[in-house]
């Protein structure tokens, strides 16, 4: 198998999370494409292919739906913690309609615990990172967002998921007309120890 590493390697150092602001509003990405990035997502590497990762998206009315439900479970949550804010509450109520699409990524635990927790969640991850590369490889802004009722354990059966499951996130994708930035990393030389 050959490969052009010099594109790869491009890809992988151009990856970025583009925010809301720096979307076109009113463009949708084609469904083909939000199609093609969950397939990518679906080659993640997973320990005795258990597969963790599940997948819930929202897209023209369904972005409202999910900032209905996003509002009312932090309303729920909240005002029985006595921790409430009304502008968060706004805020939730009308953020997925920034976003061409919202995914919602969950871990499903598998059901016999083969392996540790943390081991599906890393490979939940690693189906993420298929996301953000096969979506920067599209020319489609994207970021995943683990704000708002991610760790709110009443949210995890909107999205069909159980006690044992968890809500990783959410994957906002957008249409952007802008060249990306470039990044910012430490030399890898910093991070690494070579013992031969």
């Amino acid at each position: 198998m050959k490969f052009d590493y010099e594109q790869i390697n491009h890809l992988i150092s151009t990856r970025r999370s583009i925010f809301p602001k720096g979307y076109v509003q009113g463009k949708t990405v084609d469904d083909q494409i939000v199609n093609q990035i969950l397939e990518n997502a679906n080659w993640a590497p997973t320990h005795k292919l258990t597969e963790p990762w599940r997948f819930v998206v929202f897209s023209g009315e369904g972005l409202k739906k999910l900032g209905a439900f996003q509002a009312a479970c932090y309303k729920e949550v909240t005002t029985k913690a006595e921790d409430f804010k009304e502008e968060r509450y706004q805020n939730l109520l009308i953020q997925p309609m920034q976003f061409s699409h919202v995914i919602a990524v969950g871990m499903k635990r598998d059901k016999e615990k083969r392996i540790r927790e943390i081991e599906e969640v890393g490979a939940v991850f690693c189906a993420i990172q298929n996301m953000y590369l096969t979506a920067t490889a599209y020319g489609v802004g994207c970021y995943l967002s683990t704000g708002g009722i991610t760790y709110f354990e009443e949210a995890k059966s909107f999205f069909g998921w159980g006690e044992e499951d968890k809500l990783i996130g959410f994957f906002n994708l957008g249409v952007i007309d802008a060249e990306l930035k470039p990044g910012k990393r430490k030399p890898i030389s910093e991070k690494v120890e070579w013992i031969s």
